[in-house]
């Protein structure tokens, strides 16, 4: 399914702008008198769907060579509601996206830096990434509830 680096990030990116929706209809509904658990719950899918767009913008950063600063504009695209689209479109246009998996090590000097060839391990087992990044979000998602919803309760 995710056979292209800018197949993943585009669904993600969607992704992200739909739980942005929800969020928004959410808080919207509770503000004429709705239940606010459906903030809870549109919260809580929005959030884990933000912090899984972050966690693959940065893998793509890696995968796709960006510079700090394009990196750090995927990445921010994700606290405003609906940027990630138009990031999406711009990475894309900007062949940002164009490429497969770095699979194998060639003869670029960067091929040989530890956390490309710790990527390369983790892309020819992508079930192990997948876990490992879940794992990741999974915790962050939990210390983020802990401490609390934005703005306080």
């Amino acid at each position: 399914m995710f056979t292209t680096p800018a197949r993943l990030f585009r669904v993600l990116a969607i992704a992200e702008a739909i739980t942005w929706t929800l969020l928004i209809s959410a808080l919207i509904l509770r503000a004429v008198g709705q239940p606010s658990v459906l903030v809870t719950i549109g919260g809580g899918i929005h959030g884990f769907v933000f912090l899984a767009y972050g966690a693959t913008a940065v893998l793509l950063a890696f995968n796709q060579r960006w510079h700090a600063g394009v990196a750090a504009t995927a990445i921010a695209s994700a606290i405003v509601p609906y940027a990630t689209i138009p990031a999406e479109i711009w990475l894309h246009r900007s062949r940002r996206l164009e490429g497969q998996w770095r699979l194998t090590e060639t003869d670029d000097p960067r091929d040989r830096t530890w956390y490309d060839r710790t990527m390369r391990w983790f892309l020819h087992r992508p079930w192990v990434l997948a876990v490992l990044i879940l794992v990741a979000i999974v915790a962050i998602f939990s210390i983020l509830l802990l401490i609390g919803p934005p703005g306080g309760r």
